[in-house]
């Protein structure tokens, strides 16, 4: 396994011009399938069965917020042209490694579910046994990650996975005749208001832009060589676009249950809801669809954690990015590791782990919002940071820490 190869020159564009070169698609669609993994299939299965057309209206508020937070976060990662960890260190030293332990620890409890996700996916896909499936995904996983040549088809890699997951779940939505006018008017005008409609935006919310997922594209673009006070624009609008292509997906993914929901199938009561969705409305061929899309979430969010974890730990010594390609083999290995030895994806963990998602996010926030409003003279280079959107950071902040108070409990709830 090759070291990462070195990062291509900067982009500088001409005042006005916004570029989206490869580097930048390639982070944007880094964070939008680190999102889309096993557990937003089935967060937005669940939601969507429970909620009906009102789960749109959490799936808008969601969208709002994600971008409010990672128009934030990406802009100070990328203005500063640094990882996050450095910055943190550089605001109060100490900060950066505890960030980073949380990432890293999420992503690797993250990553024994992406690779049970991939597993299963070959399963409905192809009938292949699911461990041997996910040995089998681990192992492309570090040789797209590893080998020098196959990294540099990263972007390309990502992309191409990315099209595929809304192409084919479009297909889905479109045969399951979902009511599209009821899904509209309630996204606005919802019927119900509930703790359970508050329980599904925060989750998601976690679920789109909390733990390592709004890291993985920022620290993609500054490693692409596209951070830096020329490339703003570009940066804005790629942070925009990667949470527009989530949410895209999301309400795609939705509209495909909701039709088979309106239909009259009781989805929860089968052992997995979202394939069933999938058989209800496309027959054999809905569980094979159902197969290369989980397949496809799945291995990109491997990609997605494992990428985005090892990023977080190389900068603190040489040594460490010199052997990058090593770090991300283990990582990947003791994810798998576990999987087997469990023989499912711990409950236990993955839990614990979604309940660190809400401690991670006003965690990193707070400190690029520190950046942003405090530090911009000497850690941004002397950028004047918008007030406006310092603001809007700050209110996207009081919603983040009120998730992490909650996953606080539950987190003392796991070990009572």
């Amino acid at each position: 396994m090759g070291d990462t190869p070195p990062a291509p020159p900067k982009v500088r564009p001409r005042p006005g011009r916004v570029v989206l070169s490869s580097g930048l698609l390639g982070a944007m669609f880094l964070m939008a399938t680190s999102a889309i993994g096993p557990g937003f299939i089935t967060q937005t299965t669940t939601f969507t069965a429970q909620l009906g057309a009102t789960f749109a209206f959490a799936i808008l508020v969601s969208v709002l917020v994600d971008i409010a937070v990672q128009l934030n976060i990406w802009r100070v990662i990328g203005v500063a042209d640094a990882r996050a960890q450095d910055l943190a260190n550089k605001v109060l030293p100490g900060a950066g490694y505890l960030l980073a332990a949380l990432i890293v620890f999420g992503g690797l409890v993250f990553n024994v579910g992406n690779l049970a996700g991939t597993g299963l996916g070959l399963d409905a896909m192809t009938g292949l046994d699911p461990r041997l499936g996910a040995v089998l995904s681990a192992l492309l996983a570090v040789v797209i990650l590893g080998v020098r040549r196959l990294g540099v088809a990263l972007d390309r890699i990502l992309i191409v996975l990315g099209v595929a997951m809304i192409g084919l779940t479009l297909h889905v939505a479109v045969v399951s005749r979902p009511p599209v006018g009821e899904a509209v008017r309630q996204a606005v005008l919802p019927e119900q208001l509930g703790a359970d409609v508050f329980l599904a935006t925060v989750t998601i919310i976690g679920g789109t832009v909390g733990g390592y997922i709004t890291y993985a594209g920022a620290h993609r673009l500054v490693e692409s060589g596209q951070g830096g006070r020329d490339n703003v624009r570009a940066i804005t609008r790629t942070s925009v676009t990667g949470i527009v292509v989530t949410g895209v997906m999301r309400v795609l993914l939705f509209l495909a249950i909701l039709g088979v929901v309106t239909g009259g199938a009781d989805l929860m009561a089968a052992a997995n809801p979202a394939a069933e969705a999938f058989r209800q409305a496309a027959g054999e061929a809905g569980m094979r669809l159902f197969g290369m899309i989980m397949w496809a979430a799945a291995v990109s969010s491997v990609i997605g954690a494992s990428y985005t974890s090892v990023s977080f730990v190389t900068s603190f010594h040489p040594w460490l990015e010199r052997r990058r390609g090593l770090l991300v083999t283990v990582f990947i290995g003791v994810s798998l590791l576990i999987l087997l030895l469990s023989g499912q994806a711990p409950g236990t963990l993955l839990i614990l782990a979604g309940a660190l998602n809400g401690v991670i996010l006003p965690v990193g926030l707070g400190i690029m919002l520190w950046v942003a409003a405090r530090r911009s003279r000497d850690l941004l280079g002397g950028y004047r940071y918008p007030r406006w959107l310092v603001a809007v950071g700050v209110l996207a902040w009081v919603l983040t820490a009120y998730m992490a108070a909650n996953s606080l409990g539950g987190i003392a709830a796991l070990w009572q």
